[in-house]
């Protein structure tokens, strides 16, 4: 029987970045009832900047602030301009807006930079952590480091600040909370460009860690959704820990005899049977 330990640890670079966009995920469909199909292309989109700028010579820090700045300003305009036109439809329909507006940046992504797959690098590549054998990079360590700390960031905005509670208030019942005199849309505002700040920051990461490319970066989405379904779309550590499972698991696929061709596939099964065994709570019935 193979040593799956070398697996298991690679896969935690991954599994981190699928943990970060489950949580991206969370926080917009708390506060909105929206499932942000758009999640993944705004992280391409931004982390195509990113490459732009440092190809041009621009400094690297420079380079991720527009790559995050870039999605979060996408990501905001759509929350502004577009998702209060569809606030009054079911959940389905804002969804499905999204993934509209995701084939419209990947439209976009492909016609400027092209189809041919790049690869980010970052200056955390240059040093690793040495553990079974297997060299984990300094950038798969910070995407572990910051799964758990935007989780537990995340976690206290939404408990212990007038913003969050008023996030969990719209969660509940958005009419109502209106009513009670909560500004709805500036509210979704902030739902909105913390998802785009999650978006951008995981761009970043999964064209290192794996290839910038537009399509791959767009269906970040589906591992990114199984995660959060994990986390029934409301426990972040849930979320957190079905995001590095999924990663894992996509990792030691390939000492499976037969599926080492189709480990890539791991996040979309996994999604598929967290969505045949989810028990809608009433929100998402």
């Amino acid at each position: 029987m193979p040593d799956l330990l070398p697996f298991v640890v690679s896969g935690l670079g991954v599994g981190a970045v699928y943990a970060l966009s489950g949580v991206g995920l969370v926080v917009l469909y708390r506060s909105s009832g929206v499932l942000n199909f758009a999640f993944g292309a705004l992280g391409a989109i931004g982390a195509y900047v990113a490459w732009s700028m440092l190809q041009a010579g621009w400094p690297q820090v420079l380079a991720w602030a527009a790559s995050v700045a870039v999605a979060v300003l996408l990501s905001l305009a759509y929350g502004r301009l577009i998702a209060p036109h569809l606030a009054q439809r079911n959940p389905t329909i804002r969804s499905i807006g999204t993934l509209g507006f995701a084939l419209i940046l990947l439209g976009f992504t492909e016609w400027f930079w092209g189809e041919q797959p790049r690869r980010l690098v970052l200056p955390t590549d240059a040093g690793a952590l040495e553990l079974a054998d297997v060299r984990l990079t300094y950038t798969r360590v910070i995407g572990l480091v910051l799964a758990v700390a935007m989780m537990a960031g995340i976690g206290l905005l939404l408990v212990r600040t007038r913003v969050g509670l008023k996030m969990r208030a719209l969660a509940n019942d958005r009419d109502l909370s209106a009513l009670l005199g909560i500004r709805v849309l500036q509210v979704d505002t902030v739902a909105w460009v913390l998802s785009g700040a999650f978006a951008g920051v995981c761009g970043l990461l999964l064209a290192n860690i794996v290839r910038l490319q537009a399509t791959l970066l767009t269906f970040l989405v589906i591992p990114a959704f199984a995660a959060a379904i994990i986390g029934r779309l409301e426990s972040l550590p849930a979320t957190v820990v079905g995001g590095i499972l999924i990663g894992v698991l996509e990792a030691v696929a390939i000492v499976v005899p037969g599926l080492a061709a189709f480990r890539s596939a791991t996040p979309f099964l996994v999604a598929l049977l967290m969505i045949a065994f989810h028990r809608p709570n009433t929100r998402l019935a």
